[in-house]
């Protein structure tokens, strides 16, 4: 679905006032520019525009820090604890 429709503009306090009238747009679709000394900062978009991504599994981590601590974790962890105890 592809929206020709130019995104409203409101300035910071405005949109604070208007919040509910932003949230009633953007569940009929329309994306609100919210902006501050007339830059915008921030956009209330329609939730169907944002990207729902499921968590990463961390197996694909696995052993991708391999060698990362050296030949010897054990005395690089010791290491690195050593310099709090100073």
């Amino acid at each position: 679905m592809k929206r020709s429709r130019k995104p409203d503009s409101k300035g910071a306090e405005q949109a604070r006032q208007q919040l509910p009238a932003i949230l009633a747009a953007a569940s009929e679709g329309r994306t609100t520019l919210i902006t501050r000394h007339g830059r915008a900062v921030a956009a209330v978009v329609p939730v169907s525009d944002v990207r729902q991504e499921r968590p990463a599994s961390l197996q694909a981590l696995a052993g991708t820090g391999r060698g990362f601590w050296g030949r010897d974790s054990r005395k690089s962890l010791t290491k690195l604890r050593d310099e709090w105890n100073r």
